[in-house]
């Protein structure tokens, strides 16, 4: 992805050290590959690293029930990544490990205002890991909010010898928007973690980008959006997604995989309710809250998606939570020495 700096609309380029987001070129775009969920996660036996992963948008509120339930009670995970935006002050951390019932420690955090990322790990994860950074990067001034900050926020940790990368994002918003939120993507993959740049170290194994990306369904109105859904049809609006539109054309996310979008549209709801925006504006529904992720290292290491659905009984915002579980199996068993090549 190239890097682009934004002056009130006008883009012009300008080289700069490539982060750690993405190290290797492909010959062409192939877009977003849509992956098919495999059920059966014998969690411990035939993976090396299950991971658990959450988005949300709280919209500034927040309840011990909702990120109970969030969570859920299925600990069959090794790691678990907690993504939130437009999240309340900074008691969400106590209340996520209370959550958790001490079955998981935190072991990282990163957070821009209310952008926020949290790694939980069992409690010997300490033993494991061998490096663990963090990094943010705001994209204020393209239409944030004051206290609700747009940008992204990063956790790279190796773990088990598993080179892992979460980026959590929050991107403008509004249909209209969608080279900005491309840009914005793009220029948020060179910046993470360029400032401590270190040409010999090795990518991730695994890359998972979560968050509200904020892309739009385009080419339909609400109503007939909503009368898909309703009769249990939105995988008809998977062509009208802006997001796989612009992976296809190669803009973004090229060679990243995502879970088949077989629950609804995750966004606007009106809060409190299971009922979509009835407000004057209306707004047609989207899929903002996604999770992707790719693997660089295919040759050697084999990602299964276990998971990846909505959470539609959470009411407490105007967007559902995402959760997706996904677990890696190596081929070929790497070790490394706490000597990386990473800073």
């Amino acid at each position: 992805m190239g890097n682009q700096l934004c002056k009130r609309g006008k883009l012009r380029w300008k080289r700069k050290p490539m982060g750690f987001v993405h190290h290797q070129t492909l010959p062409s775009h192939i877009g977003i590959k849509s992956v098919d969920v495999d059920k059966a996660c014998n969690f411990s036996t035939t993976s090396n690293l299950c991971v658990s992963i959450v988005t949300w948008n709280m919209n500034g509120q927040v309840s011990f029930e909702d990120l109970s339930e969030m969570i859920g009670s299925n600990r069959d995970f090794d790691l678990l990544a907690v993504g939130l935006q437009e999240a309340p002050g900074n008691k969400v951390a106590t209340m996520l490990s209370e959550a958790l019932d001490e079955s998981h420690v935190l072991i990282g955090k990163v957070t821009l205002q209310s952008l926020q990322l949290y790694l939980f790990g069992p409690k010997n994860a300490g033993s494991f890991i061998q490096e663990l950074k963090v990094d943010k990067q705001s994209i204020g001034g393209c239409g944030g909010i004051i206290g609700r900050k747009k940008g992204a926020v990063a956790i790279r940790i190796n773990y088990k010898g598993i080179r892992l990368l979460f980026i959590s994002c929050h991107l403008s918003a509004h249909g209209r928007n969608v080279e900005e939120r491309n840009y914005e993507c793009r220029h948020i993959s060179h910046s993470l973690f360029s400032k401590i740049w270190n040409p010999y170290s090795r990518p991730s194994h695994l890359t998972v980008w979560l968050g509200d990306l904020n892309y739009r369904l385009q080419g339909i109105h609400t109503n007939p959006a909503r009368d898909l859904i309703e009769k249990n049809l939105h995988k008809k609006l998977h062509g009208h997604d802006q997001l796989l539109q612009q992976a296809e054309e190669g803009q973004i996310f090229n060679g990243f995989c995502e879970g088949t979008l077989t629950f609804k549209p995750t966004y606007k709801y009106n809060k409190g309710t299971s009922n979509y925006d009835t407000s004057y504006k209306v707004r047609v529904p989207a899929w903002t809250d996604r999770i992707l992720f790719k693997i660089e290292d295919t040759d050697n290491i084999e990602a299964t998606l276990h998971s990846y659905e909505s959470m539609d009984q959470i009411y407490g915002s105007d967007h559902k939570p995402v959760k997706a579980h996904i677990c890696l199996r190596l081929r070929q068993l790497q070790t490394e020495s706490n000597s990386l090549t990473n800073i």
